[in-house]
């Protein structure tokens, strides 16, 4: 086994983690989201200790290459995949909340003046449980 310190970072397309977003975005009736434009990976390796990042293409970038704005929603293995189905949907709808409602290519902050993301994930997460246990 490779020693923590010289792990190597690896990533696979993660199918699955891009059906959940569909779906949530669709549930919650999340429209301003393109499904289309958004890229899911499962990262090893990595020595972050968050579940799940959000990335996106600098603006300078979209423009010099002629390119949609669009997001890589990465989830990490070590931490990801064991959480339970709920907290995954959770994870998952906290970084679709970072994506703005125009769809640039930028990415909102946790915080803002009258936004915490973390209230706007609890409530969306019962809104979809709701729509989902019915």
């Amino acid at each position: 086994m490779a020693n923590s310190k010289t792990q190597k970072l690896e990533w696979e397309k993660a199918q699955e983690v891009k059906k959940e977003i569909v779906q949530i975005i669709k549930i919650l009736g999340l429209d301003y989201i393109d499904p289309k434009r958004i890229f899911c990976y499962r990262t090893y390796g990595s020595k972050s200790r968050s579940y799940a990042r959000i990335w996106t293409f600098p603006k300078i970038f979209q423009s010099a290459l002629n390119l949609e704005p669009s997001y890589v929603i990465e989830v990490l293995s070590k931490y990801y995949d064991n959480l339970d189905e709920d907290r995954k949907k959770q994870v998952l709808i906290h970084e679709l909340l970072h994506i703005p409602k125009n769809f640039s290519g930028a990415l909102l902050p946790h915080r803002g003046r009258n936004r915490k993301l973390e209230n706007e994930v609890i409530k969306l997460f019962r809104e979809y449980k709701n729509i989902t246990q019915k």
